[in-house]
């Protein structure tokens, strides 16, 4: 893909801008196979985005990085973006491309410096996950630098919501969970915990407020529904319900987790305590990981469209056309074992 052309900058530049020698500036960028200390690759490589260095390095490099989606993901360690990014890595290989994937821990910081990093490499394309990445986040220098990427040629894609002007792929987080929650309040429960996850991290939190929605359009008391917070994780969702039996399950009768990692390791905590699910306590997850099925009793669930969102932003990021696309997909709700019908 051809990008225009830039002021030249030399290797010189870069290697004094990043305080290291030319030597060392050249390896990093010039594809080299020597090891070069992970402490200077990293100055070197954020040294030639904010200089805009475009070398003529070696040909290989080029072409490696010409045939390259660099994906950037919030957490490489969650079973929903194993999915995602094994679907990627399936499509950009049908289309002679390959993936490469950064992790950010979730922070805008990290996303930023990666994304600077990445355009130093100039990749095909990039794929930004996340459950919320915003225009005006770091005072809009995020935005400013996939703009540049661009400009250079390259193409963006977000999968998480966003309002970005890129390429993007959405879920109706909020929609599946209203539709979830309504089929528990209409299995005749009454008393309901939510758990959240984090609190303000964008697709749980529309999950949760999804949760109350249906709930609410069953008939449940707002009275009876509580929330709580907790980690994104199988231990998050232990240690949670793990609380909630200290204090007294009290009349509640149904969980409903934001994930299905938190769901799963709710049932370990009612399990651990001789609460029988769904007999005593009905629970659900969200996103329809292979987990789901293997657990017992088998998780209901939201069934997420997670591998299709991975092969469409591969698709998007390998597009000609121009103008931007902006999908939304919806979850399908997954009744299993771990629910059951409330009498009156």
């Amino acid at each position: 893909m051809p990008h225009p052309a830039r002021q030249t900058v030399t290797l010189r530049e870069v290697a004094a801008a990043a305080g290291v020698s030319v030597a060392t500036a050249s390896r990093v960028l010039g594809g080299s196979s020597r090891t070069v200390a992970p402490e200077y690759e990293r100055r070197v490589l954020l040294a030639a985005a904010e200089l805009r260095y475009t070398a003529d390095a070696s040909a290989r490099s080029m072409r490696r990085a010409n045939d390259s989606i660099a994906v950037v993901a919030d957490d490489l360690t969650t079973p929903s973006i194993g999915i995602a990014v094994a679907a990627m890595e399936r499509r950009a290989r049908d289309a002679g491309a390959f993936v490469t994937v950064s992790s950010t821990h979730g922070t805008v910081e990290r996303q930023l410096e990666t994304v600077r990093s990445q355009r130093a490499l100039r990749p095909r394309a990039l794929i930004l996950t996340s459950s919320r990445i915003e225009a005006n986040a770091l005072d809009g220098r995020l935005l400013g630098e996939l703009l540049g990427y661009e400009r250079e040629g390259g193409r963006v894609v977000i999968v998480g919501d966003t309002d970005m002007p890129f390429n993007s792929i959405g879920f109706d987080n909020h929609g599946s969970a209203r539709e979830l929650a309504a089929h528990v309040a209409g299995s005749g429960h009454r008393h309901v915990t939510i758990l959240a996850g984090v609190r303000g991290r964008g697709n749980v939190s529309d999950r949760t407020s999804g949760f109350v929605a249906g709930l609410r359009d069953g008939g449940v008391d707002g009275r009876h529904i509580r929330i709580s917070h907790c980690a994104v994780s199988r231990q998050g969702g232990f240690d949670a319900t793990r609380r909630l039996l200290a204090k007294g399950l009290g009349r509640t009768n149904a969980v409903l987790a934001a994930n299905d990692t938190i769901a799963i390791g709710a049932m370990s905590a009612l399990r651990a305590a001789g609460v029988e699910v769904p007999a005593d306590v009905s629970v659900t997850g969200f996103d329809d990981i292979e987990l789901a099925i293997d657990v017992t009793p088998r998780l209901t669930t939201v069934s997420l469209p997670l591998a299709r969102a991975g092969a469409e932003a591969v698709r998007l990021a390998l597009a000609e056309h121009s103008e931007a696309e902006h999908l939304t997909m919806h979850g399908q709700v997954v009744v299993r074992d771990s629910t059951t019908v409330r009498a009156g």
